[in-house]
């Protein structure tokens, strides 16, 4: 057999499918699932367009066993199986509340179907919820179901579900047939591959947030460090959920939460296969202040007293922890949902306020200092060792102006981590190990012998001329090592599987 084209159309007869495309075979699914000439394929795109995706049917071993080749199958097997949960259908559904309204608006029945080929529909207006289902479920072929509440006239998808080629109404087929040749040419223009790279990296940011771990010098620097050892390096926003399969890899550079598209970012990743920076669990774990108060103190991690409050023991803060405290909710970051109260009019109303909002909050000893250590930890080994100094009369790192929502920030400061206290970062380890061995920013404060361990981060900021200014470019090429150590050490698993 001559040598195949990067991507793959399995479809149940190939004499189905009269279209030639560029870069492109089509091939039919028993050849597919029989034949030893497409197992050992590399860099293989699968666009899996056959009739039935039930457990057990062919469409679905063609994703299956391409997963299990290493190709990456459109749908994945992960798709295929969120397609049949109800309450995957619903969050969808929500998410894309307003587009539905907006595209369905001029229907006049109270039941409508949504044909999706290639994230496009044959009537224009509805195009651009056609592409958002594309994203959030990415398979080639889509048909979506919709139903208005005829009291409120609000639509509600109900269902969404792979069809196969064969399943397309004849008078679409010329312009399903259109739709994909403007797809594989887009994709031939835009993911051409350097020859020397051997896998798929995904680096997830979001050029509009206001707080990102990594600033553009950095991301670049991240990418320049992932293409020198082998990856081809490819950013992605919010809107790519549905590429995942594209990828054996998935760095996170977007703020953290597990109320967050970055916990389904992570968590869809991890189910499809791909090694993930850092994974759900540590999301799990880091974004929570309850947890983690509760992890160091189990663990005997030296830490400021704290307190888990509730309603029930609210009235003995004061006295156990004295004025001022700390009051943080349980998914602050950034210096965001953590307050000091300096009365004890300040923390009832705040203490009263927050147990609104959480049934627990963490409360902590105030613990002074000029700036607080954070020691960066990747794969359970020390990164860097950085100093923050507190923002110019203010408590904290930053300072955040309410009214014209400005912030100030004190220096920071680098130093090898040699010269950083060996207390600190043992201590620093000790924590971040007990996360996991993804990339953590272990927050610290020292007062002369004694090191007080305030949080774990996972996702820390990597800023250009910051955290870098010791390591350089190796910092980078620290992180993208043992992600490539990662993704290689899975792809011996399963060859050996």
């Amino acid at each position: 057999m001559t040598a195949l084209p990067p991507n793959l159309i399995v479809v149940r007869d190939p004499s189905d499918w009269p279209l030639d495309v560029s870069d492109t075979r089509v091939v039919g699914a028993k050849d597919y699932l029989t034949d030893p000439a497409y197992v050992d394929l590399p860099r293989t795109r699968v666009f899996n367009l056959c009739r039935a995706y039930r457990y057990q049917k062919a469409g679905y071993y063609v994703s299956l066993l391409a997963e299990a080749r290493g190709h990456k199958p459109t749908p994945s097997v992960a798709t295929i199986q969120e397609l049949k949960s109800p309450a995957v259908i619903r969050v969808a559904s929500g998410e894309l509340e307003d587009l539905i309204q907006k595209s369905l608006a001029p229907i006049q029945s109270d039941e409508f179907t949504l044909s999706v080929y290639f994230g496009r529909n044959v009537a224009k207006r509805h195009d651009e919820l056609a592409a958002a289902l594309f994203r959030q479920f990415s398979a080639p072929l889509l048909r979506a179901e919709f139903e208005r509440n005829p009291k409120s006239s609000r639509w509600t998808m109900t269902g969404i579900s792979l069809i196969g080629y064969v399943e397309v109404p004849v008078e679409h087929r010329p312009f399903l047939f259109e739709v994909t040749r403007e797809y594989f040419a887009c994709r031939h223009r835009t993911t051409r591959k350097r020859a020397d790279t051997r896998f798929d990296l995904a680096i997830l940011c979001d050029a509009d947030a206001e707080d990102s771990p990594s600033d553009e010098r950095a991301l670049k620097k991240f990418q320049k460090a992932g293409e020198a050892v082998g990856f081809d390096v490819d950013f992605i926003e919010p809107d790519d959920f549905a590429r995942l399969g594209e990828f054996e890899a998935l760095f996170l550079r977007e703020t953290t939460s597990v109320n967050h598209r970055t916990y389904r970012f992570a968590e869809k990743a991890k189910a499809q296969g791909l090694v993930v920076i850092d994974d759900p669990d540590s999301i799990l774990k880091c974004s929570n202040k309850v947890f983690l108060a509760e992890m160091l103190l189990r663990n005997k991690v030296p830490h400021p007293k704290t307190m888990i409050v509730h309603r029930g023991n609210e009235e003995r803060v004061l006295d156990t922890l004295g004025l001022p405290c700390i009051l943080k909710q349980p998914d602050s970051a950034f210096s965001q949902g953590v307050k000091k109260a300096d009365t004890r009019e300040q923390l009832d109303a705040l203490v009263d306020d927050w147990l609104e909002r959480s049934d627990l909050i963490v409360a902590q000893e105030f613990v002074p200092t000029e700036f607080d250590w954070r020691i960066g930890v990747l794969d359970r080994q020390p990164l860097y060792a950085c100093r923050y100094f507190m923002a110019t009369r203010h408590w904290q790192i930053v300072k955040r102006d309410a009214a014209s929502k400005q912030k100030t920030f004190g220096r920071a400061e680098t130093v090898p981590i040699e010269h950083a206290p060996t207390r600190v970062v043992k201590a620093a380890l000790k924590a971040a190990n007990l996360i996991g061995e993804g990339l953590y920013g272990v927050d610290l404060k020292q007062i002369g012998d004694k090191v007080y361990v305030i949080e774990v981060n996972d996702n820390p900021n990597i800023d250009a001329g910051v955290e870098d200014a010791v390591l350089k470019d190796e910092l980078y090429l620290r992180v993208m090592r043992v992600l490539m150590q990662r993704v290689e050490q899975r792809r011996r698993n399963r060859s050996f599987a």
